[in-house]
């Protein structure tokens, strides 16, 4: 049996995926990137291949790709693609009736139209700040003093809209903790949160040409809270993935190396 891997080094967070000759996963990890991504990559590598018995270092791979912002960074790597091109063919082979995501990273929103074959039609991309990224919801949850799976569920529960009207990450906590300091209803300020982002993300999933459905890729795709709210603010359905959605750009360079690697052979 031949196995095939993908590694997508993110700036918060670095993800590994093992695939076996038919496309199933074997193995997966998810680890906090370092400061520098060629150790992330290599610990995030050494502790996926340790969970599958006939590997004994990424060395053993038949293929592998390397994906993310530090993707040229992957040791023994076959080479390197476009993590919008592997978030989109994760997506694909997890569920190819998916024609439009939005990727919230560590530092940056993508919007992704999918092709019937898992290439990308067309993309749009907001890195020119952090508003609506996950360093953005790590502050508002900082200014919460909750972590963030407790803060995602937060807006749930609001009856009322606090609306937040600074853009920019840095205005933004000082607004939420002056919401906070005068005793405003957590939920309702979370909530107004959840709003602003969401509203952020309707240029980029009319860009992804989203129209009925969508779906949420990277580690806030397991925000309850902005779920609700991008589906309130779109009007359309936020498809959930069943494999983890922060797993998709190193599952999709995975399926590449897979295709590459049998081809090879």
């Amino acid at each position: 049996m031949k196995y095939f891997g993908g590694c997508d080094v993110g700036s918060t967070y670095t993800k590994a995926v093992i695939l076996d000759e038919t496309g199933k996963i074997v193995a997966d990890t998810t680890i906090k990137s370092k400061i520098n991504s060629e150790q992330s990559a290599k610990l995030a590598m050494e502790e996926v291949c340790g969970k599958v018995p006939d590997l004994k270092s990424s060395e053993d791979l038949a293929y592998l790709i390397g994906t993310g912002y530090g993707r040229n960074k992957v040791p023994f790597a076959d080479e390197n693609i476009s993590e919008i091109s592997c978030h989109a063919m994760g997506v694909h082979v997890t569920n190819p009736d998916v024609k439009a995501i939005i990727d919230i990273g560590g530092q940056d929103v993508k919007g992704i139209a999918v092709d019937t074959d898992g290439t990308v039609k067309n993309f749009a991309m907001n890195d020119k700040c952090a508003a609506g990224t996950g360093r953005f919801y790590e502050a508002m949850a900082r200014s919460f003093e909750m972590d963030l799976p407790t803060f995602s569920k937060l807006s749930l529960t609001a009856k009322n809209v606090i609306p937040i009207t600074a853009q920019c990450t840095v205005f933004a906590e000082s607004e939420v903790i002056t919401l906070v300091g005068e005793g405003k209803p957590m939920d309702e300020i979370a909530a107004g949160i959840q709003m602003a982002v969401a509203k952020r993300c309707f240029v980029m999933a009319k860009k992804a040409g989203a129209t009925d459905s969508i779906t949420l890729t990277g580690g806030c795709a397991k925000n309850d809270g902005l779920k609700a709210a991008i589906e309130n603010v779109l009007k359309i359905k936020v498809v959930e993935l069943k494999t983890d959605p922060q797993l998709m750009g190193a599952l999709g360079a995975a399926e590449f190396a897979r295709k590459k690697g049998m081809a090879k052979a």
